[in-house]
Formats: structure tokens, C-alpha cells, sequence
């Protein structure tokens, strides 16, 4: 039997970076209150911890919807990705404002992009093992002009991702690099769910699609 990968995350950035590398995953969308995980670990919370704490959220709600024909032989992934400014978390700007507001605030300088990650093992509908780490890695910002930073915010493309940009879309032409691992700022660390899934007795090319 094939074990089944399992992303718990609606975003195509991370589903995209799994197919590219050769995984094609069952998506299951996680229903949490994220605002409400945030708020109760309060505000000096570590932002690996956070995010952490958010992947962890995710992949469990994923993990008790799974179908039975799943859950016989798979590995549940969630994730979750926010950006460190000023000693500030932030996540999906939502609002054209708040995304330009964001980028009014970072243009030109460097923060830290952090995501948490979860890995479930679950075999015979069973949680076997656990997994949770977060990366971090820092992207130096451009600076947009005014019109090209309104024409990136009109797109739409800000609006739902983590500090109101991307590497792999549109936004990847107002970002000057990466210092790390630019896998993880697209929303899901390579190497670092590798080193998890062989910590739970998975090998990557066991997982790649025939």
C-alpha cells in the first residue's frame, strides 16, 4: 500500500512546490480559528511557537476528518507561515490597505519569514507519531514604485498570503533575495519536512507519484 501525503493548507504556493518536487497530495482544507490560537498564546509568545502552534491546529483538525480509506496508511502536513518585522508577527494582510500599509513598512528593509511545520504519521486510522519544527528564513524587500506597488496590490495577490507578498508570483519582482531556504518562504521547508518524515520512518522517494 502507497502511504498517502495529506496537505492541510489551502494554499497552492505549497501544493504547487509539492507537485514540482514530485509529491501529489490529497488536499484537506483544516477548519481553525486561527486568530483565536494566536490570542491565546499571547502576545511575548516565541514566533516558532506560534507558528508552530498553528500547524499543529491544522494538521490535528485534518487528521479527525480524514477519510477511512486515507487514514488506513498516510502522513497528514500542515503548515502555517507568518512574517517577523520589528519584533512583530504578521500574517494574511486580507485588505488592500492593510497589505499596502504592510509593504509601506517593509520596503527596502529585511525580515524574517517563519513556518511552522506538522508532520502525522496515521496508520489503521491510528496517530502513530508527531512532528512539529518551524524554519526561518530572511528576505530582503525592494522597493516597489508607487504605481507598480498599486497595480501589485489590485492583482489581488497580497491580500491572502503571509506579510502581503510571494517569491514564487507576482511579488517575487519587488523581493531583492533570500538568505536560507527559499522553499520555506513560499510556505513549505523541503528540507526540513524531509529530515520530519524520516523521523517518522518515512523516506521522500517513497512518497514521490509513480
Amino acid at each position: 500500500m502507497t502511504t498517502r501525503v495529506v496537505l492541510g493548507s489551502a494554499s497552492t504556493g505549497r501544493l504547487k512546490l509539492l507537485r514540482q518536487a514530485g509529491i501529489e497530495p490529497l488536499v484537506l482544507v483544516s477548519g481553525v480559528d486561527e486568530d483565536a490560537i494566536v490570542a491565546a498564546l499571547g502576545a511575548a509568545a516565541p514566533p516558532d511557537q506560534v507558528v508552530c502552534a498553528l500547524a499543529a491546529a491544522k494538521a490535528a483538525s485534518v487528521v479527525d476528518a480524514l477519510p477511512a480509506d486515507v487514514a488506513a496508511d498516510c502522513v497528514v502536513l500542515g503548515c502555517d507561515s507568518m512574517l517577523l518585522l520589528d519584533g512583530r508577527l504578521t500574517g494574511k494582510p486580507g485588505t488592500a490597505a492593510a497589505a499596502r500599509a504592510q509593504w509601506q513598512l517593509m520596503a527596502g528593509r529585511s525580515g524574517e519569514l517563519y513556518t511552522g511545520h506538522c508532520v502525522i504519521r496515521v496508520r489503521d486510522g491510528v496517530t502513530e507519531r508527531r512532528q512539529h519544527e518551524a524554519a526561518a528564513t530572511t528576505v530582503r524587500f525592494g522597493c516597489p514604485s508607487p504605481v507598480d506597488l498599486t497595480a501589485y496590490l489590485d492583482s489581488g495577490e497580497p491580500l491572502d498570503v503571509a506579510g502581503a507578498f510571494t517569491l514564487d508570483g507576482l511579488g517575487g519582482w519587488f523581493l531583492d533575495g533570500v538568505d536560507g531556504d527559499p522553499s520555506n518562504v513560499i510556505g513549505l521547508s523541503l528540507p526540513l519536512v524531509r529530515r520530519m518524515l524520516e523521523r517518522v520512518d518515512l523516506s521522500v522517494p517513497e512518497l514521490w507519484t509513480r
